[in-house]
């Protein structure tokens, strides 16, 4: 039966309803916190946005943040919100003082929109301003105003405090991983230099701007000092590595662009050209970039992004009317760039090093690289290997930072996956057999192993990540002995080969029961022996209780429940103090004696723990 177009059937939401019903339009995928774009971390970011805007504007050089379980509060000491405006900048659309530039210069939120969206996502959302001796304070639950009074001040300082709670309807049972708010925080004071940001107790500050981020990203020193040139609205920062692939931070106005945009796009074309100049010499764009570890940070007028999220930079020129942002990056780096190279000799020298030796790799591998294009092409016509998805990251799809793909061992794994994912943003890439344990190889090895070639290809990341086609990388293995090997050599992999693709946080490994308890009423899947012992007790009885060996056990029907809105993914994280080379030498090298021992002698066996009856 055909439904009645009538009348009756337009609808007016108003600004709160819109935001719950359509909240991707708003922060992009809502998430549960294991992704570093996960809409909770946006919310966070509207808030805070709006914080340094005023830092940035000449007021309040200390921003406070306490986030406990599920409640965040933010508290700046810039000018406060004018009191009579209080509720209507929490509640009211395209209502905000970014639209008079007079005021705010230079600013990321400039529609008004972020913190209403904050508000309507929030079960709790509570406003306090405090302007000399006055202070104005509004509380909401889900955008409803459910009262506005005014304080006194009491000795506050100017500024504003906001406290809110993500929403668990909207959001479900999310989690904020500190990792991931303190790499935020610490964005904010590179990008900010004298800004301090105090979260949770722990003072975050930077001396030395896009040098501190270099240095504080780094796992291991650069071959020569980095680079750091600063301009008006405009700083860079720049060296080379070990590693395969490029590395890039990108920021405009203080917003990290994770998808890069114009001002990107022109610093890479910018240091080809100034590289190529200086040395008076053709050399490949890929031979010049390869192990570059670089942050460019630029500020510019009206910024377009081309998502609410403002993570790809869409603008065309630095301001009304000034130069396009591509002269702008062009000419800061011809000037500034070439002096630095022709005053630092043992820079330029091993600098010109790396590249000869990225030029002699790739002449060396480039026919092996145009038969294994072909391979892989030949490959995914006849599907073997890729079960592709619909919607790729590397487009303007709204869907786009949901896209997925699996990375799995064996045809009944694979098989479950396949029949149960999201054929619109998931895929799934099926291994045969282990992987080759690639540490020590060159990338050569990627080309000639049938494996890594075409994974490489499915990831479309042989040139780099800005076209990687999935936003989420997950490897999908068995939770035995065999699967953790998996794992591990596949992290090997992508450690070896392309760092930046953890750094940027795209890896993750699924998370799947370990067991299934259930009686005839209800059924409780447990990802781990405490929480099937809670599973017993819950539901007591008759009850069965069933051990998944593996992921191919698990049929398509259940799967839906472990890959759909409530995954559990665990991010792969690199921190500064993980040294890669020194962990992928002891862990993946060729010093077994080594490695028995230190298994020997952190091995527990507790005697408490009890599986099916027996100790473990």
């Amino acid at each position: 039966m055909t439904a009645t177009y009538s009348e009756d059937t337009i609808r007016t939401l108003d600004w709160k309803e819109h935001i719950r019903k359509r909240p991707g339009m708003y922060i992009g995928k809502l998430g549960d916190g294991s992704s570093l774009d996960d809409g909770i971390y946006l919310l966070i970011k509207e808030v805070l946005d709006n914080a340094v805007d005023e830092y940035m504007m000449g007021f309040g050089k200390t921003i406070e943040i306490e986030v406990s379980e599920k409640l965040v509060t933010i508290r700046d000491y810039g000018r406060g919100i004018p009191l009579g405006k209080l509720v209507d900048v929490a509640s009211k659309m395209n209502t905000g003082a970014k639209y008079d530039s007079k005021v705010f210069k230079k600013t990321v939120g400039l529609n008004g929109v972020g913190i209403k969206a904050v508000n309507a996502l929030s079960s709790q959302f509570v406003i306090e301003s405090f302007r000399e001796t006055e202070g104005r304070i509004a509380e909401f639950a889900r955008g409803e105003l459910v009262t506005e009074k005014t304080i006194e001040a009491n000795g506050s300082k100017n500024g504003t405090r906001v406290v809110f709670t993500p929403d668990n309807e909207i959001f479900g049972k999310f989690r904020f991983i500190p990792e991931y708010l303190e790499r935020m925080f610490r964005n904010y004071v590179y990008l900010n230099t004298g800004l301090t940001i105090i979260y949770n107790g722990q003072r975050i500050t930077s001396r030395n701007g896009l040098l501190d981020l270099l240095e504080e990203n780094m796992s291991s020193p650069g071959l020569y000092p980095i680079i750091h040139l600063k301009g008006e609205d405009i700083e860079v920062a720049i060296t080379h590595g070990k590693q395969y692939g490029e590395e890039y931070y990108s920021f405009v106005n203080g917003q990290n662009t994770s998808q890069g945009g114009t001002h990107l796009v022109a610093f890479k074309e910018a240091y080809v050209k100034v590289v190529r100049d200086f040395f008076k010499k053709d050399f490949d764009a890929s031979d010049i970039r390869t192990a570059i570890i670089a942050a460019i940070s630029i500020k510019v007028e009206e910024p377009v992004f081309e998502s609410q999220t403002k993570t790809k930079l869409g603008s065309k020129e630095v301001g009304p009317g000034g130069s396009t942002v591509r002269n702008f990056v062009m000419d800061f780096l011809r000037t500034k760039l070439d002096n630095y190279l022709h005053k630092n000799p043992g820079s330029t020298e091993a600098l010109l090093a790396r590249i000869q030796e990225s030029e002699k790799e790739r002449k060396a591998i480039s026919g092996i690289r145009k038969i294994a294009r072909e391979r892989a092409k030949k490959a995914n016509l006849h599907n073997r290997k890729l079960r592709d998805c619909r919607v790729h990251w590397n487009t303007n799809d709204s869907r786009r930072l949901e896209t997925t793909i699996f990375i799995t061992e064996g045809d009944s794994a694979s098989g479950s996956i396949t029949k149960s994912r999201d054929v619109n943003t998931q895929a799934v890439f099926s291994l045969k057999g282990k992987p080759l344990n690639t540490y020590g190889l060159t990338k050569k090895i990627v080309y000639e192993n049938e494996e890594f070639n075409l994974l490489q290809a499915a990831l479309n990341i042989e040139d780099g990540i800005e076209e990687l086609r999935y936003n989420n990388v997950v490897i999908a293995t068995d939770a035995d002995v065999d699967g953790m090997h998996i794992r591990l050599l596949l992290i090997t992999f992508f450690l070896q080969f392309f760092p930046d693709l953890i750094k940027n946080g795209h890896l993750y490994i699924l998370q799947t029961p370990l067991f299934r308890v259930r009686n005839k009423q209800e059924t409780l899947y447990c990802y781990a022996e405490a929480e099937k012992e809670k599973a017993v007790k819950k539901l007591g009885g008759k009850i069965e209780i069933t051990r998944f060996k593996g992921l191919g056990e698990i049929s398509p029907d259940e799967f839906k429940h472990f890959i759909g809105k409530d995954m559990r993914l665990e991010p792969v994280q690199l921190k500064k103090e993980d040294m890669v080379a020194d962990m992928l030498a002891f862990y993946m090298g060729k010093n077994s004696p080594d490695r028995q021992e230190f298994i020997i002698e952190n091995l527990k066996v507790e005697d408490d723990v009890v599986e099916e009856g027996r100790p473990v």
